[in-house]
């Protein structure tokens, strides 16, 4: 199945249309317009502000529903926890009407919890199709996801690239950057070697 890329704007993240799902919502409602109709449910990554800011709009544009993992489900109303005022921003203020876990699948995406980066980040993963949407907690430039925010844990998302490294992933669609089509099991290789080394 296709993945749809709408790039992320003005520091922003990312977000990637898979079939009746939309990934991150902090671009532009305009971005995401034409797709609309095909849309029927927005899954966020994980709570931090660049990937929800406009999940409230978006969300009432497609008549979708959102879902977010439980452990980040409180970020989508605390400032704190969604970093929103690193933006000069307040959280959306909704509540999710879907609690993410560990195995679930949303449309042809199974959910896999990756904390780290947040203790609720996700990355969601087409076995089918090998492809892996990594959120921040693995990029295609072989980084990794910041661990100094409220939540963050080195030894958690060093355990999270460890189990992503174990998947066969040819598309790495990450939260920020460019994705990559093919090889995106080199890519995840290269952030397991860069954390273990002591990099960051």
């Amino acid at each position: 199945m296709q993945v749809r890329w709408i790039p992320e704007q003005s520091g922003y993240a990312n977000s990637y249309i898979f079939g009746t799902v939309l990934v991150d919502a902090g671009v532009l409602p305009m971005a995401i317009r034409p797709y609309k109709d095909e849309i029927d449910t927005i899954v966020l990554t994980h709570c931090h502000f660049d990937h929800t800011a406009r999940v409230k709009e978006i969300a009432h544009m497609c008549k979708a529903k959102v879902a977010i993992h439980k452990n980040d489900a409180r970020g989508l109303i605390d400032d704190t926890q969604s970093l929103s005022m690193h933006f000069g921003a307040r959280s959306p203020g909704i509540a999710p009407d879907i609690i993410l876990g560990e195995g679930d699948i949303i449309g042809e995406l199974k959910v896999l919890h990756t904390p780290g980066h947040t203790p609720g980040s996700i990355c969601l993963f087409s076995e089918r199709d090998l492809v892996l949407i990594s959120g921040d907690t693995v990029f295609s430039d072989g980084c990794f996801g910041r661990y100094d925010f409220p939540g963050g844990s080195r030894m958690e998302l060093a355990r999270s690239i460890d189990r992503l490294s174990l998947l066969d992933v040819e598309g790495l669609y990450p939260g920020h950057g460019e994705p990559v089509e093919q090889g995106g099991s080199r890519h995840i290789a290269v952030a397991q070697e860069l954390i273990k080394s002591g990099y960051g």
